[in-house]
């Protein structure tokens, strides 16, 4: 019985593990559509593998042979997708740093089998960080309901939660490192146990009320200072609405928004009168790579009581910081005038290199998720030139962004893949600001993993390491009523 068990154990094995030949087969002049699109792709040389599928959804089987210039190939077959396996995928890219490998695929239809012209992905010398961070959330933002802030290693498919708001009553969003070491760590809690999650230089986790007598509202939009010495934060009063023309469109705007910075070791914000002006809404504060410039988004305030959205528009400008003082400059510098251009910039985000900013430029406000003609722009802070980001952008919506801390890649929020959910993507960036072409977060099985996935990637940041978050303490902390709570410094 034992035997007979085991000889059918082992056909059952040699089924699922066998692959059908691809013979007789349509030699097409045309490259593939596959899902995701990773012809032409430059992807970092310890990212996970690029499986995919047939867009068109109507293949039978799916072949891969992934081969390189020395004879080295990696063989998959599905009916899904293709699944490499991922240690030989691993050796495959180490083996050709700053080389190309070439894909050749061939689809099984009903009438037999198709192959296609090979294409190419080009390897990187240039790696990328241990994973990211994001938050998974309903694509409607005008109401929430369960989320959580998530990990995930860029070199396989492992996804772990930090924490979800099942663990207590709220909403968790605007998730910070210093230059992706989680060491240093920021999260605000909305809701009825509102609060400020910080730990520094890896220390304990406490929870703090960040609102005071001299500031709008709670601190949000975080952005570490390089020393790890202080956090940059706005304080925004913000309202939300419907575009007649469109009610699956939210807009969210300010009614008022200022910017300060918190001094995480002397527990005190740093005001400036300049950056708390009525007449201007302030926000996306982020400092430069050396820590002695603030950078941040400003444009004019409309009427109490106005309805006319469209014409808010922000520059991008910046101001002095001495992080030996925690003073800022007296003059503020308009570095992009977009509003001439009758555009607005929001979410820029300096190189750690310094030698670049990129930032999201749409038609007007600064929630540029909603705009499907928001793209990526790259200023040049050496020469002051900007351009359009585009082999990273889509003829759908790019906004949100984090550079890797090598400054060789980014992580972009794109709506090409549907023009609901936001998909991440990612793309290289080289030192003289050369883009390729974006593609998006491998999955094992990307078709299904994005079609029952009815979540969008909210706000990824890079992380050089696993985050060593423990949600069930913090959670604890949460649903504690106790907070600490921030100073002014005088």
């Amino acid at each position: 019985m034992k035997k007979i068990l085991f000889t059918l154990l082992s056909v059952l094995l040699l089924t699922a593990c066998s692959t059908e030949t691809v013979s007789d087969a349509k030699q097409e002049k045309n490259q593939p559509n596959i899902y995701p699109d990773y012809l032409g792709v430059t992807i970092p040389v310890n990212i996970a593998p690029l499986n995919f599928g047939m867009a068109d959804e109507k293949a039978l089987l799916v072949d891969a042979v992934v081969a390189d210039s020395k004879g080295n190939t990696l063989h998959s077959q599905g009916e899904e997708s293709v699944d490499f396996d991922i240690d030989d995928w691993h050796e495959l890219l180490d083996k050709n740093r700053g080389d190309s490998l070439s894909v050749t695929v061939s689809a099984k239809y009903e009438d037999g089998w198709h192959t296609y012209r090979a294409f190419s992905i080009y390897v990187s010398t240039d790696s990328i960080d241990y994973g990211i961070c994001y938050r998974l959330i309903e694509p409607g933002y005008e109401v929430w309901s369960k989320m959580g802030i998530y990990e995930r290693d860029l070199s396989s498919f492992e996804e772990r939660a930090l924490i979800e708001n099942t663990q207590f009553e709220g909403c968790v969003n605007c998730h910070s490192f210093n230059r992706g070491n989680p060491a240093d760590m920021s999260l605000h809690i909305r809701g009825p146990h509102g609060a400020t999650l910080l730990r520094h230089d890896n220390g304990a986790l406490a929870a703090y009320d960040t609102k005071t007598d001299q500031t709008l509202g709670l601190c949000v939009y975080p952005y570490w200072h390089p020393s790890g010495k202080y956090i940059a934060y706005s304080t925004n009063i913000t309202q939300q609405l419907f575009h007649s023309a469109d009610s699956n469109r939210v807009e969210v705007f300010d009614e008022a928004s200022d910017i300060q910075v918190y001094d995480v070791n002397k527990n005190e914000l740093l005001l400036s009168p300049i950056l708390k002006q009525d007449s201007v809404y302030e926000t996306y504060p982020v400092f430069s790579a050396d820590g002695r410039s603030l950078y941040f988004c400003a444009a004019r305030a409309i009427p109490e009581g106005s309805q006319l959205l469209d014409s808010i528009r922000y520059n991008l400008c910046r101001i002095d910081f001495d992080p030996e003082t925690g003073k800022f400059g007296n003059r503020i510098d308009t570095i992009i005038n977009a509003e001439a251009q009758h555009k607005s910039v929001s979410f820029p985000r300096p190189s750690y290199d310094g030698r670049f900013l990129c930032y999201t430029l749409s038609d007007y406000g600064q929630f540029s998720i909603w705009h499907h003609e928001a793209d990526l722009y790259l200023l040049d802070l050496a020469t002051g030139q900007s351009r359009t980001m585009t082999g990273a952008n889509s003829k759908d919506t790019e906004s949100f962004h984090n550079w890797s801390t090598n400054s060789r890649w980014m992580v972009l929020s794109s709506r090409r893949d549907d023009g609901l959910f936001t998909r991440p993507y990612f793309c290289h960036v080289d030192a003289k600001g050369n883009v390729t072409k974006a593609f998006m977060l491998p999955q094992k099985n990307p078709r299904r993993f994005y079609r029952e996935r009815f979540l969008s990637f909210n706000v990824p940041d890079f992380v050089i390491r696993p985050t060593d978050f423990d949600g069930h303490s913090a959670s604890g902390i949460i649903n504690d009523e106790s907070r600490k709570k921030f100073g002014v410094r005088k």
